[in-house]
């Protein structure tokens, strides 16, 4: 007797976003110098390419005075 195959869900991969730092966070809350660090972000014009979710969304929105986005 044949065996069924078993096909696998494929998820497809969430969209990435480009974040770039554009001011220092000198002067600002310590909680958004947090928040960079969490984004993976070390100093003025650093670049990183991070998930689109729903989390990484609201730590954008908190910080959106020192940084650009871009999807990519």
């Amino acid at each position: 007797m044949a065996r069924a195959k078993t096909v696998k869900a494929t998820t497809p991969a969430p969209a990435r976003l480009t974040v770039t730092q554009i001011r220092s966070a000198i002067g600002f809350n310590k909680n958004q110098r947090v928040v960079l660090e969490g984004l993976g972000i070390r100093r003025i014009r650093h670049t990183v390419e991070v998930p689109d979710t729903p989390a990484i969304r609201g730590m954008l929105l908190k910080v959106r005075h020192l940084v650009t986005v871009e999807a990519k």
